[in-house]
C-alpha cells in the first residue's frame, strides 16, 4: 500500500521524477514505524525525529502531512487487522545536476505499508562484527538518511558468515550500532548504550528502553565502549521499531544468554506493555 500526494493507492508503484535527488544522490531521509490496531506506535516521536533530521539537512518537512501519511496507512490494518511496517520517505525533490542543493527545494514525500511478521518482535539474533567503520565524523551518521550502502555491504557480509546482523564500530574503534538498530550491553546493574556522538542514530525504541531501565532495576548510561569491552558484557541486545528488543545470543564466536538473562526478560516485558499502551491493543497483539 502506498501513500502519495494525499491519497492511498494499492501496490507500491507510482511515477517518480528521475532527477529526484533522493534517487540520484540519496539526498533524503526515511523512517520506519510499527502500526498495530490501526495506530502507529510512538507516532509523535517518529514524526519529531524526521522533522528535526530534515531541518539539519535543510529539507522542508510538514509534520501534519507526515502524520496524515502514517495514519492513512496504519488505518488500512484496521483495529483487528495486520501488524504493519510503515516506511515514510522524504527527499529534497528534483534538482539540476551537481551536488549543490537547489535554493528553493520542492520535497517529495511518500510512505508505504507492508505486513510485518509478528514473529520478528523480540526474536533472538546473532551479530557479526564487520570491519567496515561507521563514520562518526559525519553528521549523517546520526540521521536516518537514504545512504545505506555500508549497511547493505555489511548485511551481505554477515549473511555470508551465517549471522543475522552486522555490528559496526566507528573510526575510533568504539561500538556504535548494528545495521538496523541500536545496541545495548548489560554489566551487572548497569545498562550501557553508545552515545549519539559516536555516530549513533537516536532510535525511538532506544529512548523507550532508556526510560524503562530503572523499572527493571538497572541504571542506564550512554558511554563509549570498545569491542573488547562490549564482548565482556553479561548480556547484549538490539532495538529497533519492528524487532522491538532482540536479545543477542552470539557476537562472533562469543555466546550470550539472550532472553535467558533476567534483566533482558524484564525489559522485553516492559517494552511489550509500552507498545501495547501506545497502540491501545492487548499485549498479546504485540508479540
Amino acid at each position: 500500500m502506498l501513500w502519495r500526494d494525499g491519497a492511498l493507492a494499492p501496490g507500491t508503484t507510482a511515477p517518480l521524477d528521475h532527477t529526484d535527488r533522493g534517487l540520484t544522490l540519496g539526498d533524503g531521509l526515511f523512517d520506519t514505524a510499527l502500526a498495530l490496531g490501526g495506530r502507529v506506535a510512538f507516532e509523535g516521536a517518529h514524526i519529531a525525529r524526521l522533522v528535526a533530521s530534515a531541518e539539519i539537512l535543510g529539507i522542508p518537512a510538514e509534520p501534519e502531512q507526515i502524520r496524515a501519511a502514517m495514519r492513512a496507512l496504519a488505518g488500512q490494518g484496521g483495529p483487528l487487522g495486520e501488524r504493519l511496517a510503515i516506511r515514510t520517505t522524504l527527499t529534497r525533490g528534483s534538482g539540476p545536476r551537481g551536488l549543490k542543493p537547489p535554493e528553493d527545494p520542492h520535497p517529495t514525500l511518500f510512505a508505504t505499508a507492508a505486513p510485518s511478521a509478528r514473529s520478528a518482535a523480540f526474536a533472538p539474533l546473532r551479530l557479526w562484527p564487520t570491519a567496515i567503520a561507521r563514520n562518526d565524523t559525519s553528521p549523517a551518521s546520526r540521521l536516518k538518511t537514504l545512504g545505506y550502502g555500508d549497511a547493505v555491504l555489511a548485511a551481505r557480509e554477515a549473511a555470508a558468515a551465517g549471522f543475522d546482523e552486522a555490528l559496526f564500530c566507528n573510526t575510533k574503534a568504539c561500538v556504535t550500532c548494528a545495521g538496523t538498530g541500536n545496541l545495548f550491553a548489560l554489566f551487572g546493574a548497569t545498562l550501557v548504550t553508545p552515545p549519539l556522538e559516536d555516530g549513533v542514530l537516536a532510535g525511538i525504541i532506544r529512548a523507550e528502553v532508556l526510560g524503562l531501565a530503572a523499572g527493571c532495576g538497572v541504571q542506564a548510561e550512554e558511554r563509549s565502549l570498545t569491542l573488547s569491552e562490549f564482548l565482556g558484557a553479561d548480556a547484549v541486545f538490539l532495538t529497533n521499531s519492528l524487532r522491538l528488543l532482540a536479545p543477542v545470543t552470539a557476537l562472533g564466536d562469543k555466546a550470550f544468554p539472550g532472553a535467558g538473562h533476567p534483566t533482558v526478560a524484564c525489559l522485553m516485558a516492559a517494552l511489550r506493555a509500552r507498545v501495547a499502551q501506545a497502540c491501545n491493543v492487548t499485549e498479546d497483539r504485540v508479540a
